[in-house]
């Protein structure tokens, strides 16, 4: 399974590309960061930030694109910026037909280092090991893609088989109710 992990933002973008299953050591395909000017205009940052994301998926064709989902924060402002920059990372994928999946912080915190308290760099250390690179992403944001296109791939197969059954106790359910 190919993963592209997107931490998002409207000043950094952090994205990452992971290859691999679950269960076998994974491969990192691509990170970086998409950067806007914070003193533009915020339509033309997103315009840019769609851009960056576009080039990744032409250039990485993922199965799946992993996007953080956005957290309530004591900054607004933030918070607004990231959830457009997450809108706009979920299009990009939709406009192909990649399925989006989206992930808490906390979950991926605790999917790639066990504590869904982990500081950033408890994250960039595991997301270095597992992907068994010379040294930690930078920035943090470009670490954190990594992360959630592991937890993903990790989670993955859990979630198809919790589907499934969800899926067969409603067709069972509605056969019952004929």
């Amino acid at each position: 399974m190919r993963v592209l992990g997107v931490d998002p933002g409207l000043t950094r973008c952090g994205v990452g590309v992971v290859e691999g299953v679950a269960g076998r050591p994974l491969t990192m395909l691509g990170v970086g960061v998409v950067r806007t000017p914070a003193d533009a205009d915020t339509a033309e940052r997103l315009v840019a930030v769609e851009a960056g994301l576009e080039a990744w998926l032409d250039e990485h064709r993922p199965e799946v694109v992993a996007v953080e989902r956005v957290f309530s924060q004591h900054n607004v402002r933030t918070v607004m910026g990231t959830a457009q920059a997450s809108a706009v990372a979920m299009l990009c994928a939709a406009r192909r037909g990649i399925p989006v999946v989206l992930h808490t912080p906390s979950e991926v915190k605790a999917a790639v280092t066990g504590s869904g308290r982990a500081d950033k760099a408890q994250v960039g250390a595991m997301v270095t090991r597992l992907l068994r690179l010379a040294e930690p992403p930078r920035p943090a944001d470009a670490a954190d893609a990594l992360a959630l296109a592991i937890c993903h791939i990790w989670r993955a197969p859990a979630v198809s088989r919790l589907q499934q059954a969800l899926a067969q106790h409603a067709s069972a359910a509605k056969g019952r109710t004929r």
